[in-house]
């Protein structure tokens, strides 16, 4: 199985407000989009597994037009806060990286 990278022209990660985070996959073409969804890898309970938060609290969205998916999970800690290592959310996407797909 490939990893995720392998397939995608971006992985980002970045603030949606103070409390939630966005991952945005963006892939190289539509066939590379079509294969990520098919693997199966792309369901709420194993991203939040990678990301470590709870299952109900991720948001998947499957945007076929542009080949790309949009995640939304909670923070750990409010952006700012003295226990935020990453105030702009820009390296949580690291777990994604290298997922199999």
């Amino acid at each position: 199985m490939p990893e995720l990278w392998t397939l995608t022209k971006l992985i980002r990660s970045k603030n949606a407000g103070p409390f939630e985070l966005t991952l945005d996959i963006m892939f190289k073409d539509r066939g590379s989009f079509q294969q990520a969804v098919k693997s199966g890898s792309f369901t709420r309970e194993n991203i939040a597994r990678q990301c470590h938060v709870p299952n109900d609290s991720v948001k998947l969205f499957f945007l076929e037009n542009i080949s790309a998916i949009k995640i939304s999970i909670p923070r750990r800690v409010p952006s700012g806060d003295a226990r935020d290592t990453d105030i702009y959310g820009g390296q949580f996407h690291s777990p994604l990286v290298r997922m199999e797909v």
